[in-house]
């Protein structure tokens, strides 16, 4: 399994992106190689906040953590 600690440092990383933007993300879980996540800010109603977590945040960690499995958004 994953480390909610490896989870944070990725999307920590992309945080400042999305306040760019006048968004957040939130790590909510982590749980069998899967991580909930809570979108705030502008982000809530974005057509392109779908976009953003699965081609932005989920590719990032996928790439830093391989076994890494699926992002849901709660």
């Amino acid at each position: 399994m994953i480390s909610r600690e490896r989870v944070q440092a990725v999307i920590e990383r992309i945080r400042p992106l999305i306040q760019g933007d006048g968004g957040d993300i939130e790590l909510v879980d982590v749980v069998d190689n899967k991580a909930k996540v809570r979108l705030t800010g502008n982000c809530v109603g974005c057509p392109s906040a779908q976009m953003t977590l699965f081609m932005g945040v989920e590719m990032a960690i996928k790439e830093e953590i391989p076994e890494f499995e699926e992002l849901q958004v709660v």
